[in-house]
């Protein structure tokens, strides 16, 4: 149990400014700062309980820094030190030059479970070196919602067995390396048509599809092991009324701790997230968390310093008024502490080098007609918007076709007499990503089709909207592992 306990345990404390309720509090909060040094104040926080941070890809210029940033984090206290490191679109540790690895969604296409564990492993060491203890990952969303704006290509796809089963690979790979898991998004954000980064989605659905479809991924992950899951900023009105789950004791204590009996670290999804910041604000929503049943809470990039500190005092409020039971507080403390001494006796595994990122991009990547060879080709990639859990992360051909000249145009500025002139008596080669989702980007690729039916369409997101193109190629992320499986199948 913590230092700290109050008379009763769900009763307010009674000292004011008892410091063991103070460090109670800090020690629920996964704080971010900004660059690649810690600042003095996460320093001082780590060594008065702050119970971890969470990095981004501003934390991030290369490896070596990386680990002598974590090394200092650790120096200051026992962190948990987190991030989001899912291979393909969603990657920290590539961010300003793209993953090695590909993401679920071409994993899931090849659907070698052995596969998905060697590649999930690898980036368990790639985690390990750098210093980071807890990934958040993988994702384990069934996407059943074509034109879902945030889960896509994070997904192993739309069937729960297949998801399921690759949970359990990329579970088991991550976590034989001493790198905890957490697996996202309870109950399921994959039936969403909304961003919970921008609004609150709802799945509305029955307990008998929500029980066979979005939480069998989520059963097998608890069965697996995993040291770590995180809820969803969705609302289920079947179980969570017009809550979203992170902030339901419906979703967090009697489903996922009741019925299916899991009892490691919870974690909530960000909650600078505009689903939680703004319906109940930074405070309000740390506190619901924790009492719905949370124990780590993800801050996210936003909340400042000053921010965190009021944060913290929202907690410690809310314990003295009896509104969140200091005995919650103290749950969360020691499922965190069993976390932390996973991290020190997880058995570890040797690196492997980094190729099992390519050689499954080279699997996933799906050819549909003859790829001729080219001449002095010409690339012209249709932008897409980034999500705001990708990030401003780079994608494209850059520098897998050396030879060709690549335009990256925005579709609603495109002037397809310009390119399709460009383009005269040269191979054309059209890149996309999620086309399905952009219908200026379908419209763009459409005009210039009927005038060059002989162009190369490249789907470098889900290969949902298929052109009448004569050669097609889907490879099911944007990641640089991915483009670089593509090139190689245009210039072999």
């Amino acid at each position: 149990m913590s230092e700290f306990s109050a008379t009763s345990a769900g009763g307010p404390a009674t000292d004011g400014d008892d410091p063991g309720l103070r460090r109670l509090a800090a020690g629920t909060l996964l704080a971010a700062f900004p660059g690649t040094t810690a600042p003095d104040w996460i320093l001082r926080d780590l060594e008065n309980g702050l119970g971890g941070v969470t990095l981004f890809g501003f934390n991030v210029a290369s490896a070596e820094q990386l680990a002598a940033l974590t090394g200092r984090l650790r120096s200051a206290g026992d962190p948990v030190i987190s991030l989001d490191e899912e291979g393909g679109d969603v990657t920290r540790l590539a961010y300003h030059v793209g993953s090695p690895y590909p993401g679920n969604a071409a994993l899931g296409a090849v659907d070698d479970v052995e596969l998905t564990r060697g590649v999930y492993r690898s980036i368990g060491n790639d985690l390990l070196r750098c210093g980071v203890n807890l990934d958040m990952a993988p994702d384990a969303d069934v996407n059943t919602a074509e034109d879902n704006p945030v889960i896509g290509t994070r997904s192993f796809g739309a069937d729960p067995s297949l998801v399921a089963r690759h949970t359990v690979a990329a579970v088991t790979g991550l976590q034989e390396t001493g790198v905890a898991a957490c697996v996202k998004h309870f109950p399921g954000h994959g039936a969403t048509r909304q961003d919970s980064h921008l609004e609150i989605p709802t799945v509305d659905v029955s307990r008998e599809v929500l029980w066979e479809r979005e939480l069998v991924p989520f059963r097998a992950a608890i069965e697996a092991g995993t040291r770590s899951i995180m809820t969803a900023h969705v609302r289920v009105p079947v179980l969570t009324g017009t809550a979203p789950a992170t902030l339901s004791a419906a979703a967090l204590t009697e489903l996922l701790r009741g019925e299916l009996g899991y009892d490691g670290v919870v974690v909530s999804d960000a909650l600078d997230m505009h689903a939680i910041s703004r319906s109940v604000g930074l405070g309000g929503g740390a506190v619901l968390s924790l009492a719905a049943g949370s124990d780590l809470l993800c801050l996210g990039p936003l909340p400042t310093f000053e921010e965190i500190r009021e944060i913290e005092s929202a907690i410690v409020a809310a314990v003295r008024e009896g509104r969140l039971a200091v005995s919650r507080l103290e749950e969360a403390a020691d499922r965190v502490a069993r976390l932390r001494t996973w991290f020190g006796t997880a058995r570890r595994e040797p690196r492997d080098g980094g190729v099992i990122g390519l050689t499954a991009a080279r699997r996933a990547v799906q050819l549909s007609g003859t790829a001729s060879p080219l001449v002095d080709p010409y690339v012209v990639e249709i932008d897409t918007p980034p999500t705001m859990a990708v990030g401003e992360v780079p994608w494209g051909f850059a520098p897998w076709l050396p030879e060709a000249e690549i335009t990256r145009v925005k579709p609603d500025e495109a002037d397809p007499a310009l390119l399709l002139a460009h383009a005269r008596g040269r191979s054309l080669v059209i890149v996309v990503k999620d086309a399905h989702r952009h219908h200026e980007s379908q419209s763009v690729v459409s005009t210039l089709l009927s005038a060059r039916p002989d162009a190369i369409v490249v789907e470098m997101g889900l290969p949902i909207w298929r052109p009448s193109a004569a050669t097609y190629i889907a490879t099911y992320g944007a990641a640089r592992a991915n483009a670089q499986a593509a090139a190689e199948l245009l210039t072999a």
